[in-house]
């Protein structure tokens, strides 16, 4: 997920000389992670059995970290993009998480003056259903729901991308108390001075919501350049609807309720008559979509990283000794607006560096 552990820069690789495919690689600080990991304390691993009693049992800010990789390496769906590993750089302040590379990209582009037809937004946002559902079910937040981390396959379906750590909870929901994500996908109770905390699962779905809206009519709802403009009109503007269905009308408004607590949940949503098309496509019910949850062992916390030395450093100069040519096979070679609906800082690679920046290379079969 794009959050406040992101670094903003992100590495693309495929090996040549590999039939493996290529991968994607997301940056991320550790710092952050662990500050955010630090407060509240993470449970034990799942399935772990507890320590004898007299024995040390809170672990450190970094090894939660490290278990809840663990976790998002068994994560194993459709509709989300694989995590294949975790390498860690001890001299530096990185975590580079490697998923596979989805070459077709994201859905759509927002803003668009190509929206989708209702049909077409209803197969993608079934996708997108069943994977929110499942890592709800893992006990994953997503936090930066958008068309940007909707993903197409080779299939044709949706994977959903750009996850992080520090997004699992336990229980029944998520209590978040820090706003992250994109701005013209945040929750109104998200910019409220008064709330103290706020339901992760309904800032889900608010995102999914804004999201359907992108599909069909090819813009966020509440556009401002202004961000304190834009957070007010999150907040008191109705959310305007026209030339829908009346049943996509009434998801988008139920989906979009300003009070998280009426706002529809995953659950209902899968049974609404515009995504089942009034029963002739029911999505397959929760046990079989999401099967069980995932348990991780202390081995596993523990082989959830590999540490690798100076990776950037490496790769970079291996890449440019190679003469290897930086094409991008998204089109991100150019500077993206930075505009409230949009995040991140997907640069072209200057060889001073590559913090800000987006390399394309080539994997080192060496390396990873």
């Amino acid at each position: 997920m794009s959050h406040s552990t992101d670094t903003g820069y992100l590495l693309l690789f495929s090996n040549s000389h590999s039939p493996s495919p290529p991968q994607a690689m997301k940056v991320l600080s550790k710092k952050r992670l662990m500050r955010q990991a630090g407060f509240p304390r993470r449970p034990p691993p799942r399935g772990a059995k507890s320590a004898p009693e007299g024995q040390p049992q809170p672990k450190g800010p970094l090894e939660r970290v490290y278990q809840e990789i663990a976790i998002l390496k068994k994560l194993d769906h459709p509709n989300v993009v694989k995590l294949v590993e975790v390498l860690d750089d001890p001299s530096e302040d990185h975590l580079y998480m490697v998923f596979e590379l989805v070459k077709q990209g994201a859905v759509m582009e927002v803003p668009t003056d190509k929206p989708l037809n209702e049909d077409q937004a209803r197969f993608y946002f079934q996708d997108l259903l069943r994977g929110i559902e499942y890592l709800h079910y893992q006990k994953i937040i997503h936090r930066d729901v958008k068309p940007s981390n909707l993903l197409v396959g080779e299939d044709g379906h949706i994977k959903i991308a750009d996850f992080g750590v520090s997004n699992q909870f336990e229980g029944a929901d998520a209590l978040l108390t820090s706003t992250v994500g994109t701005p013209a996908f945040l929750a109104p109770e998200t910019l409220s001075e008064t709330r103290k905390n706020f339901s992760g699962k309904a800032l889900d779905v608010w995102a999914m919501g804004v999201t359907l809206y992108c599909f069909v009519f090819g813009v966020c709802p509440f556009m401002d350049e202004r961000i304190l403009s834009l957070h007010q009109k999150i907040k008191t503007q109705p959310v305007e609807l026209a030339d829908v269905s009346d049943d996509l009308k009434d998801l988008l408004f139920k989906m979009l309720d300003k009070n998280p607590e009426t706002r529809i949940t995953v659950p209902q949503i899968k049974v609404h008559p515009w995504v089942t098309r009034h029963g002739a496509e029911p999505l397959p019910p929760e046990d079989d979509n999401c099967c069980s949850l995932i348990e991780v062992t202390e081995e596993e916390v523990e082989n959830s990283v590999k540490h690798i030395p100076s990776l950037a450093t490496v790769i970079l100069v291996r890449t440019m000794l190679r003469k290897r040519s930086f094409g991008n096979p998204f089109d991100w070679g150019r500077r993206e607006d930075r505009s409230p609906t949009t995040q991140g800082h997907m640069l072209t690679i200057s060889f001073t560096g590559i913090r800000g920046g987006c390399l394309i290379g080539h994997e080192d079969p060496e390396l990873i």
